[in-house]
């Protein structure tokens, strides 16, 4: 029985850290028969990474990271950059795995993962570039201040904002002054404060896609507006399968995951982020010649 066969059905919880320490030995053991993903999901945060990560793995051709408690990341480019290329490549499938399901399904297998902060650090674009030159890049993209809304619901849930959402967007600048320079600065460096309270400033897209779309072809890039994907899944996961190359697949539900509801925001605040995001959306349009409903 493989390792694989062992962990089906086990829920992460209920591995030991011994097995889970052998099994990540293991992953960077077996580093050089585990290729590099075929695609990436990297951003937004809050705009349906995670619903859109759940629809690809229900795809026979995409298997899951290894070890299975991997839910859809590594962190690799952002928080575990020092860890080095051998310990990424240790979370993906090795070329036997793949070449079974491809024998078994008849198709073409595609491995990725889903970062949502891939997008917005500084260093990422570049370091993706090196490294892999001809993945597929797929971002979504929703309504910056819907996004900033529901980033700061998120954060409030799981204890980490003592703010209200007025008062977190005026200090946003105050307490995530000098992140990026020293993201920029040092290599291995991480920031809780820039991942976790930059609710106005994730939602500048085109400053933060400015690098992607400088480094790699257009064709490489799928941009989707996160809206899209809310209202239509079903053709927004066709059209996705069919950028990555995947034959056609249909799932028998398209759920929304990790959706908060909530009280609504206080309309002072939605005039004052939409005046904010106006230009910075209209620009992003003009670039990237699509139109978002953002209005």
């Amino acid at each position: 029985m493989t390792i694989r066969d062992r962990l089906k059905g086990v829920v992460p919880h209920q591995v030991s850290h011994q097995v889970r320490s052998s099994l990540v030995r293991y992953g960077e053991r077996t580093s050089d028969r585990r290729p590099l993903p075929d695609f990436l999901i990297t951003g937004t945060k809050r705009g349906g990474t995670t619903s859109l990560w759940r629809y690809l793995l229900a795809h026979p051709l995409v298997p899951r990271l290894f070890p299975a408690w991997n839910t859809k990341t590594s962190h690799y480019f952002e928080e575990n950059w020092g860890r080095g290329e051998a310990w990424y490549r240790s979370h993906f499938p090795t070329v036997r795995h793949r070449q079974a399901l491809e024998r078994r399904h008849g198709g073409p297998v595609r491995v990725g993962e889903a970062a949502p902060l891939y997008m917005f650090h500084p260093l990422v674009a570049q370091r993706v570039a090196e490294l892999m030159p001809d993945v597929r890049l797929i971002f979504l993209l929703r309504d910056p201040v819907e996004r900033a809304y529901s980033h700061w619901k998120e954060r409030r849930t799981e204890g980490r904002e003592p703010l209200d959402f007025a008062e977190a967007l005026a200090r946003e600048e105050e307490r995530t002054a000098g992140e990026r320079e020293k993201l920029i600065a040092d290599p291995t460096y991480f920031s809780e404060a820039y991942d976790w309270y930059t609710y106005r400033a994730r939602g500048r897209y085109l400053e933060h896609l400015t690098p992607w779309l400088d480094r790699f072809d257009r064709s490489q890039l799928l941009i989707l507006p996160s809206e899209t994907l809310y209202a239509e899944p079903a053709a927004t996961y066709a059209r996705v399968l069919d950028f990555l190359g995947l034959p056609p697949h249909r799932l028998a539900a398209y759920e929304a995951h990790n959706h908060r509801r909530s009280s609504a925001m206080p309309e002072q605040v939605r005039e004052e982020l939409s005046a904010h995001f106006a230009p910075h959306n209209a620009v992003l349009e003009q670039r990237l010649g699509m139109r978002f409903d953002w209005s």
